[in-house]
């Protein structure tokens, strides 16, 4: 277990104020560790796990004004979302914190005015793609999520593997991980799903995330939907695996699907074929930066149900072009999608910022 660190000594701080785990949180924790490598950088929020580097919050109002360069040297204040920015400026202005303020934006959608206020008063302006970029009014640069490829890896014996996990070991498996609603495009999958699997009897589909309350009717219609086409033993509904090994669910797979119609950025492709797996995918979040369509796997529109039935059945009727996709999906992420690669650009970045 980590104690808190000395505020004095930092010089990067990010914030994590929200409570709730969520994808900015997860972005935090599993790049803070790898930064922490090259540049004193430290979370700073409630229910931070202690196994990374992290300060209290009472210490962002005792902490000394400059950071540990000396008199008039500022820390960076990367923040993710609004509250965290607002902090970096009540921080700056109030207690005449020396900040460089830096703001990472995910949206894919015009912000508010508020946020667009907010964002002005940034320093410098990071985009998680060139999609969320598009939506910014300042300058920016676009630095795309990476992955751990150490934990994300191909399996050295996948039917071994789907043995001990109880899958089938000679059929064709796809794979569609995350939480299960509209928004995700479970419903456009299963019904693609439906349509082409029964022409197909070796393949196999496996959907497994989190449910939420107010999606429980539409999960339960769509396996209504799936008995109805007799095809409840082949297309599962998994409960989310708890124990957080999600790498290995992915190296059991031929080939993974999401779909979703809107996206922030969205992981899943990239943990999917570091481990060696194609993907098909809907032109959504980031997924046109990070999928190469036609040799790692293929995009399509998003919110076309046809159009993603289609390409699952081209896929599924042409394995050697699979063969193709999967041979290449892990050398393009290892090229351009490291999360090393991620934490050296913020860190560069950082450095920029202080060095002005």
């Amino acid at each position: 277990m980590r104690d808190f660190v000395d505020p004095a000594g930092i010089e990067v701080i990010a914030p994590n104020f929200k409570r709730r785990h969520s994808g900015v949180t997860s972005t935090v924790l599993r790049l803070l560790p790898i930064q922490a490598r090259t540049i004193r950088i430290a979370a700073a929020g409630p229910r931070l796990p202690a196994d990374i580097p992290r300060i209290r919050l009472r210490d962002l109002l005792t902490m000394s004004r400059s950071g540990p360069g000396g008199s008039g040297t500022p820390r960076i204040w990367h923040a993710r979302r609004n509250t965290e920015m607002l902090g970096g400026l009540l921080l700056r202005t109030l207690l005449r914190k020396r900040l460089r303020l830096l703001f990472t934006s995910a949206a894919q959608r015009r912000h508010s005015r508020y946020t667009r206020w907010l964002i002005r008063q940034m320093d410098a302006v990071v985009a998680t793609s060139s999609r969320s970029g598009a939506f910014l009014e300042v300058p920016h640069r676009v630095i795309l999520h990476g992955v751990d490829t150490d934990l994300f890896s191909p399996a050295p014996d996948r039917a071994a593997l789907r043995r001990e996990m109880g899958l089938d070991p000679g059929a064709f498996l796809i794979g569609c991980f995350g939480r299960l609603r509209p928004q995700k495009g479970t419903d456009l999958l299963t019904e693609a799903l439906i349509a082409v699997l029964p022409a197909r009897p070796d393949v196999q589909a496996l959907f497994m995330g989190g449910v939420t309350p107010d999606q429980a009717a539409f999960v339960e219609g769509l396996k209504a939907r799936v008995r109805a086409a007799g095809l409840k033993d082949r297309i599962r509904f998994l409960p989310e695996d708890r124990g957080w090994d999600i790498a290995r669910w992915y190296r059991v797979l031929d080939l993974y699907v999401t779909a979703p119609r809107v996206e922030g950025f969205g992981l899943t492709p990239l943990e999917a074929m570091a481990c060696g797996v194609p993907v098909i995918a809907s032109r959504a979040g980031a997924f046109e930066d990070i999928i190469a369509d036609g040799r790692t796997g293929r995009l399509i529109p998003a919110g076309d149900g046809p159009a993603l039935a289609e390409a699952l059945a081209e896929a599924l009727d042409d394995r050697d072009m699979l063969a193709r996709w999967a041979a290449a999906a892990r050398p393009h992420v290892l090229a351009h999608h490291r999360i090393e690669a991620e934490a050296e650009a913020l860190n560069a970045l950082y450095r920029d910022l202080i060095g002005r």
